[in-house]
């Protein structure tokens, strides 16, 4: 006597089903379709902006040459431009302002990741986000009201009086103690970009795997060794990225340095000397350039360079990274 063998009931054919699956392929179509718009306005927007700048700017060009870069020389009565001093007031006011934030930062970082008590993270952690969102035109008040005045009264005596003196260095710190300038405008810089840059490598700090860490402590590795020869090395590249996030901060930014930088159209020796940068001169020469002007076309040249000056850092840093990762 046979026995009935029983049949595996089959998946349902039925429109449920196979409405389901299209359904779900409609939705993955639609879903790259979006992120491949998004990817496309990205840079249709970026280039508009590129195309913009430079055809606003490109009277200035014609009407200077290679001198609107190298020239010192801005005399809107004239109508003779030039961007030496506003690009040489950019590149040291960022500059200085790494120079000054990076190290605390990393300190900052560090401190949180593994030597801050579990009860005192958070709320560290958290007044380093606030930080970051704290206005700039805030930062630019409070180091008129407070790190001028101190600047002029305290630091400025005390650097001119013990360094103004010595051959070579003695220029970074002569001059009149104003307050005003461009280290004081670094400063002010290096306190705005702290909080992006500490963020970050506390972020990146904190994805190095455990076991990693614990393996290096096991084999007798300080602290400040486990830093240097595995968290270092394991996070690098967020590392510089945050740290190029500061820096084009730094390089944009308008109202802090417009504040405290001095306003002042000339290069000098001084760190204590006043100055401009790109964006102070944009932001207070702009509301009076006339639209058609040679002004006007000389303030939009600058936000071109501006944008070259930015895409030359980002691209050094992307080249180092990956020769150091080749490497």
């Amino acid at each position: 006597m046979q026995q009935a063998v029983p049949v595996p009931a089959q998946a349902p054919r039925g429109p449920t089903a196979l409405g389901g699956r299209s359904s779900g392929a409609a939705g993955d179509a639609v879903f790259a379709l979006a992120c491949r718009c998004a990817g496309i306005f990205v840079l249709l927007l970026l280039g508009a902006i590129i195309v913009e700048l430079f055809l606003g700017g490109l009277q200035a060009f014609r009407a200077f040459g290679l001198s609107f870069v190298t020239s010192t020389e801005w005399d809107p009565v004239a109508e003779v431009f030039g961007a030496g001093v506003s690009i040489y007031g950019t590149v040291v006011t960022a500059v200085l302002a790494l120079i000054f934030a990076v190290p605390v930062a990393f300190g900052v970082a560090f401190y949180l990741t593994e030597l801050a008590p579990a009860w005192l993270r958070r709320p560290v952690g958290m007044a380093i986000e606030l930080l970051a969102a704290i206005p700039s035109i805030i930062y630019g008040m409070w180091g008129f009201f407070l790190i001028v005045p101190l600047m002029s009264m305290h630091i400025q005596p005390f650097f001119i009086d013990k360094f103004g003196e010595l051959p070579l260095i003695g220029e970074l710190f002569a001059g009149p103690p104003f307050g005003t300038g461009i280290f004081t405008a670094a400063l002010i810089l290096a306190i705005m970009v702290l909080p992006f840059i500490a963020a970050t490598m506390r972020d990146v700090f904190e994805t190095v795997p455990a076991v990693y860490k614990e393996s290096a402590y096991g084999l007798g590795c300080t602290q400040w060794e486990v830093v240097r020869n595995v968290v270092l090395p394991y996070t690098r590249v967020s590392v510089v990225g945050g740290i190029m996030l500061g820096l084009g901060r730094a390089l944009g930014e308008t109202m802090a340095v417009t504040f405290v930088i001095g306003n002042a159209n000339r290069i000098s020796t001084s760190l204590f000397g006043p100055g401009n940068t790109i964006a102070s001169v944009v932001a207070l020469e702009f509301g009076e350039a006339q639209l058609g002007s040679l002004k006007l076309s000389a303030l939009l040249g600058l936000g071109f360079i501006l944008f070259v000056i930015s895409f030359i850092v980002l691209a050094a840093s992307r080249f180092l990274l990956r020769t150091r990762l080749r490497g």
